[in-house]
């Protein structure tokens, strides 16, 4: 009986580790933003390179990105802003027209 019992728990603990570790797994999947970075880092050089005409839409992969001039207080800037359609995660990057 008592080493019954002992399975059941030892699979239980298995159980319960395998669901936290798929969670953490999947949600670092989801998380995970690195190639959209690493493409609007691009995008950054070729519009610091006057290869990349402003305004700019295109989608990539689940991601929606738009590269627009704005003006605010009289500083002149670019927003990156890259929207994902299905998490709706959004990342937003903005540089200023002076900076090198």
């Amino acid at each position: 009986m008592e080493t019954l019992v002992a399975s059941v728990l030892i699979v239980l603990v298995f159980m319960i580790t395998s669901m936290i570790l798929n969670n953490m797994f999947s949600n670092s999947i989801k998380n995970n933003t690195r190639n959209m970075d690493a493409h609007l880092n691009e995008l950054e050089y070729l519009y610091k390179r006057e290869k990349l005409t402003v305004p700019y839409q295109d989608d990539y992969k689940d991601w929606q990105i738009t590269v627009e001039a704005i003006t605010e207080n009289g500083t002149h800037s670019v927003r990156f802003e890259a929207l994902n359609s299905t998490t709706n995660k959004n990342i937003t990057k903005t540089i200023h027209e002076n900076d090198p």
